[in-house]
């Protein structure tokens, strides 16, 4: 007898938690495979029962998977450590980070990384959620500084309070800034979505 309990597999862990707990970044075991959710919204609607959208994507081949659960289905949750781990580099194989405590490296493939790829920056710290040793999802610092590269220039008379307008960063994604942001300037946007925070300090 080797001590476990019943039905519960050797290595395995997972833990069953309803639907509507899940959050962007869980990593979901379905069928023996694993997901990361990438987001998960619960609807109400007016009649009939309330039901989790869970968007997702397959770690093993980067396919997304979108699954509609009832909030209170049980749903199992693959138990992933988020450790801190530095940006070193990207080449063709992937981008590669280490871990500052233990110099331990990991290569994180393009489909992990995937929209956040633009804002790393060398030996930015960002978390890696590890299962069994194997990097599943990453998490950004909320904030990036960046240098607007392209806008149209400002214009007298503009008052801080009309419109934001179209901007290109220095890391190649589009945003939208507020009009007395000139080309040079470094901002800070959010790298959930790149949108703009505030005027870089430094």
């Amino acid at each position: 007898m080797s001590g476990l309990a019943k039905g519960q597999k050797f290595g395995k862990t997972a833990l069953k938690v309803i639907a509507s707990s899940i959050r962007k970044g869980n990593v979901i075991e379905q069928d023996g495979k694993l997901y990361v959710v990438l987001s998960a919204e619960n609807i109400h609607p007016g009649k009939g029962t309330p039901v989790s959208q869970i968007e997702m994507r397959r770690i093993g081949d980067g396919v997304k998977v979108s699954e509609r659960y009832k909030t209170t289905d049980q749903v199992e949750k693959a138990t992933v450590e988020d450790r801190n781990f530095n940006y070193l580099y990207e080449d063709a194989d992937g981008f590669h980070f280490m871990n500052a405590e233990t110099y331990d490296q990991v290569q994180v493939s393009k489909e992990i990384v995937g929209s956040a790829a633009p804002y790393l920056q060398e030996n930015m710290t960002v978390k890696l959620s590890m299962h069994d040793l194997n990097p599943v999802a990453i998490q950004l610092p909320q904030r990036a500084t960046l240098e607007v590269v392209e806008t149209e220039p400002v214009t007298k008379g503009q008052t801080a309070s009309s419109s934001y307008k179209p901007a290109i960063l220095s890391n190649g994604v589009r945003t939208s800034v507020p009009p007395h942001i000139g080309t040079g300037t470094r901002i800070v946007v959010m790298t959930e979505d790149g949108s703009y925070v505030e005027r870089a300090k430094d």
